[in-house]
C-alpha cells in the first residue's frame, strides 16, 4: 500500500512538474502544433506582463521549443501534449527555434515571438 502511495504522489508530481495542470484564470494559452520543419502560428503576439501557457504538439517526431530570450523550452514528445508557463518580462520581436534535430530541414525551423508594451 505504502508503494502504491509513493507512486501516486511521484506521478502526481511529475504531471505537475511538466505542466499537465491545466492553465489558471488569468493566463492566456496558445497552442501551437509542430511539424517538419514549422510551427504552426510561426508568429505569437504577446503582451508584456501577461501570463502565457504555450501548449504543443505533434505527430511527426520527438522535437524541442526553445525561447532563449526568455528562458523558455519544451521536449515535444508526439502523442502528448507539452506545456510552457511564462509571463513575458520585456517587449520587442523575439525568436524560437527547434532545439532538437528533426531532420534536414531542422535548422530552418523557427518562429517569431512579438511582445508588446
Amino acid at each position: 500500500m505504502r508503494r502504491r502511495l509513493f507512486l501516486g504522489a511521484a506521478a502526481a508530481g511529475a504531471a505537475a512538474a511538466l505542466g499537465a495542470l491545466p492553465a489558471w484564470p488569468s493566463e492566456r494559452v496558445i497552442r501551437i502544433t509542430a511539424r517538419r520543419f514549422t510551427y504552426s502560428p510561426s508568429e505569437i503576439s504577446l503582451k508584456k506582463g501577461e501570463p502565457v501557457v504555450l501548449e504543443f504538439v505533434t505527430a511527426d517526431i520527438t522535437m524541442g521549443f526553445n525561447a532563449p530570450d526568455f528562458n523558455v523550452r519544451a521536449d515535444i514528445l508526439p502523442g502528448e501534449v507539452s506545456r510552457v508557463r511564462f509571463v513575458p518580462d520585456k517587449a520587442g520581436t523575439f525568436t524560437f527555434l527547434c532545439d532538437i534535430f528533426c531532420g534536414e530541414g531542422h535548422e530552418k525551423m523557427s518562429g517569431t515571438l512579438k511582445v508588446a508594451a
